[in-house]
């Protein structure tokens, strides 16, 4: 995943629901970390397209201009 400052806003919550799914009815890790990962992923996938278009935006073959259009564009 391209740098977006974004990994320590995915590790926490993931820890803290890896946490939760392996202290949920004990006895089945194997269900607990299935559907820990069925949230896991989606979520990871969000973020990583986010980054890979702020990455494009910063090298991609229109940079700066469209940084900059991104920025001119936001409320402020």
């Amino acid at each position: 995943m391209p740098p977006s400052g974004e990994g320590a806003n995915l590790a926490l919550p993931d820890g803290a629901g890896l946490g939760e799914a392996l202290a949920a009815p004990p006895g089945d890790v194997e269900a607990a970390l299935a559907a820990y990962e069925a949230a896991l992923f989606p979520r990871g996938a969000r973020t990583a397209a986010d980054a890979e278009k702020v990455l494009t935006l910063c090298v991609g073959g229109r940079a700066p201009c469209g940084l900059i259009e991104m920025f001119a564009g936001a409320d402020g």
